[in-house]
Parts: C-alpha cells; structure tokens; sequence
C-alpha cells in the first residue's frame, strides 16, 4: 500500500515538473519565433529605464551626504563626482560646498559647477549677493558661456575688492565677453577701464587691437601703461607702430615700458 502511495506522488512530481517544462519551452520558443507580445517587452524596458533612474539618483544622493563627510578628500572627491553627473539637483549641494573650510574642496566645488553649466547660472548669481562666497562665485560664474554671466561679471568690475576675480573670470570666458569689454574701455569709471585693458590684453584677441590703441591716449598714465602692455600680448604689428609715440609721453614709467617693449619686437621679425 505504502509502495503504491509513493508511485503515485512520484507521478504526480513528475507530472508537475513536465508541465513546468513544456511552459518555459513554450515561452523560450515564443521568444525565438518572435511571438513575445510588444506590450510585454516595453513594460520590460520600462522597468530597467526606471531602474536605472532610480539607481543614479540613489548615486547623487550618496555623493551629496558624502560632502558632508569629515575628511576633506572624501568630500573633494564628492564634488568632483557631482560635476561629473552634470544633474541639475548637484547644483544646490555644490554651492554649499563653496563654504568649505578647505580650500581644495571649493576649488573642485568651483570646477564642478562649471561643468554642470547652465543650470547653476541663477543660483550662482543669487550667491553674488553674499560677501562670504561672492569670490568663488564668480569664479564658476566665468566657467560657464550663458549670456546670463556676462553683466552681473562686468558690474563687479566696479568693485575693488571682487575686481580682479571678476577680470579673471571674463578672461576666462574669453571671445563672449569681448563686446562687453570693448564697450567697457569708454566707462567713465577709471578703475573699470584699467579692468577691461587688462582683460583684452589677455584674451589677446585681434578685435582688440583698434579699442586699445585708442587707450594709449588716456588721460591716466597707468591706463596708457597697460593699454601698451596690453598690445605687446596681442603682438600684432598694428601695436607696434601705435605704441611708438609713446616714446615721448609726459609719464616716464610710460616712456621706459614702451621703450622696452619697442627693443624686445626689434630682436623679433614682424608678425612673430
């Protein structure tokens, strides 16, 4: 009796495990005819898009609580890691982090904000308001080509203790801020017009060259100076021959400059 009772649950089993069988045949031979309904497979990649979302922002999440870390280098590599992603949500954290108590860790802060480009711009330009971070903000400010950048950076040229971080920031932006600063050479502000020499003769730009050789007849012995300093960079031999009356100006730390500059293109062939 035992004996025929277990006969029958080994049937049973087997039975069962045959049926199970013939399904996932079915359904393996279904895929490879083809005959997998479309519905199914987009509910399927649907899923793995989800999922992977899910696992990049989990990714960002844990990189924003690592900034948070007590050890400078984990967080410096948290912000770099955050710049990488280039996703909007890092932008709060990484001007946080411009409040570092460690230097290296706003640097990569800084770097990282002007990766992500664009959508830092209106968080960075509320930032300007606060002394404290108003020097690391421009500083991201001038990594990111947004028109947005460009008159909050030149306003800071007014202001002497931001002035020269506002200079290297449009520098740094280059050919797009080169209107402005070619507008900036008739402000009636001195200080913003030393600021935008200085500039030109660094982005070294050829549209440069006629707005600055008018500069060598300011009415300031330092603007002349640098406009002819400013020239010299560009090294074009239009400023060659424009610095040359300079020779004879009124200032004789214009005069020694410019005779200087006149002896080092001589040893030079034109146009080197």
């Amino acid at each position: 009796m035992e004996q025929s009772d277990k006969r029958e649950q080994d049937e049973q089993v087997q039975a069962g495990a045959e049926t199970a069988t013939d399904e996932l045949t079915d359904r393996v031979a279904a895929e490879f005819a083809g005959e997998v309904s479309s519905a199914e497979l987009s509910g399927e990649q649907s899923e793995q898009v989800v999922l992977e979302e899910e696992k990049a922002k989990d990714e960002i999440d844990i990189q924003i609580d690592l900034l948070k870390d007590p050890d400078w280098v984990v967080r410096r590599e948290a912000a770099i890691t955050l710049g990488e992603m280039g996703d909007e949500r890092c932008v709060e954290p990484l001007c946080h982090a411009l409040r570092d108590g460690d230097w290296q860790v706003r640097e990569v802060a800084i770097d990282a904000l002007g990766q992500i480009g664009s959508p830092a711009v209106e968080m960075l330009l509320k930032l300007l308001r606060d002394w404290d971070v108003r020097k690391y903000a421009i500083s991201a400010l001038g990594k990111i080509r947004d028109e947005r950048v460009l008159d909050p950076l030149m306003l800071q040229l007014r202001n002497d203790e931001f002035k020269e971080d506002a200079t290297n920031a449009l520098v740094e932006l280059g050919e797009p801020a080169l209107t402005r600063l070619v507008a900036a050479l008739k402000d009636k502000d001195e200080l913003v017009r030393k600021q935008a020499v200085l500039a030109l003769g660094r982005i070294k730009h050829a549209d440069a060259i006629n707005p600055l050789v008018e500069m060598l007849a300011d009415k300031d012995w330092f603007t002349r100076l640098t406009a002819a300093a400013a020239l010299e960079a560009i090294g074009d031999d239009r400023g060659r021959d424009a610095i040359k009356p300079l020779t004879k100006d009124p200032d004789m730390v214009v005069r020694m400059r410019v005779e200087r500059i006149l002896a080092k293109w001589k040893k030079q062939p034109a146009n080197a």
